[in-house]
Order: structure tokens, then sequence, then C-alpha cells
């Protein structure tokens, strides 16, 4: 994340061969490692800046992502309402978008809401759901990831 973090301070253009990355591609990419570290702080702080970013130019698929990043702050928090409606709003985007990794990805999101619930039929529904998303991209770690999952709650 230190690098990623470091990268916001360069300067934009001009660079020799293509661009570089938009704060929103950074933001994103700092949310998700957050996200898969269970770093509430660093979640939050990026959230809010990929959501403020997302919003100001109508970005769809980010703003699903920031949605997706709350409910997982919201979940650590053990405010689960509130993680529920954003990992709903972030639900609805990617399947308006038909972005099947991005729902199978939310899924798992839901399921651990779920298990923090401990709604274990409720959890495996969820797990269950995004295991077919991935399995129809054949997204092998993800299959792996989600199948070792649903076996841990036989």
């Amino acid at each position: 994340m230190e690098k990623l973090e470091a990268s916001l301070e360069l300067s934009g253009q001009p660079v020799k061969r293509g661009t570089m990355a938009h704060k929103h591609i950074v933001y994103m990419m700092l949310v998700e490692a957050a996200a898969q570290l269970q770093d509430v702080a660093p979640l939050k702080k990026y959230a809010e800046l990929l959501e403020e970013l997302a919003g100001q130019d109508n970005h769809q698929p980010y703003l699903a992502v920031a949605h997706r990043a709350w409910g997982i702050v919201h979940r650590l928090s053990g405010d689960y309402d509130s993680s529920e409606e954003r990992l709903q709003q972030a639900l609805a985007i990617f399947v308006d978008m038909d972005a099947r990794w991005q729902i199978g990805r939310t899924r798992i999101e839901l399921a651990e809401l779920e298990l923090a619930r401990s709604a274990v039929d409720a959890a495996g529904e969820q797990y269950s759901q995004a295991l077919e998303s991935f399995e129809a991209l054949q997204a092998q770690p993800d299959v792996a990831r989600t199948q070792a999952a649903l076996a841990a709650m036989a």
C-alpha cells in the first residue's frame, strides 16, 4: 500500500508512454488492498476519497467499489444494517453492468456479513451464488477460495 500511496504524490503528465494512473484507479487499488487486509482506517480513508471522485464523475464501477468498501467498514464496525445497505447498492450497480467477477466479489462480502450475523444458511447461499459467478468466468483462484469457504462452513 505504501507504493500506491506514494504514487498519489507524483505529477500526472507528461509521461513517456501512456498515461499516469488517475487518482480513481489508485484509490480503488488502495481500497481493495485495505479490504483484503480488513484494515478499517485506510479502508475508510480511501473509500471516502474514491466515493467522492466517483460521484463527481458519475463513474458507476468505482462508485460500486466504494459502496462495497463502506459495506466492509460497517461490517467490521458491527453496523450490519448499514453494511447490508451499502453492499446491496454495490451489487445492484454490478448487476446492471453484468460485471460477473464484481458480482461474485460483492456476494463474498455479503456472505461475510451473514456469517457475522450468525446466519450460516444465508452465508452459504451468498457463497454459492458467488461461486456460480466465478465458475462462469473460469476464475479459478476465486473458485478455489469460495469452495474453501463453503467447505469450512460444512
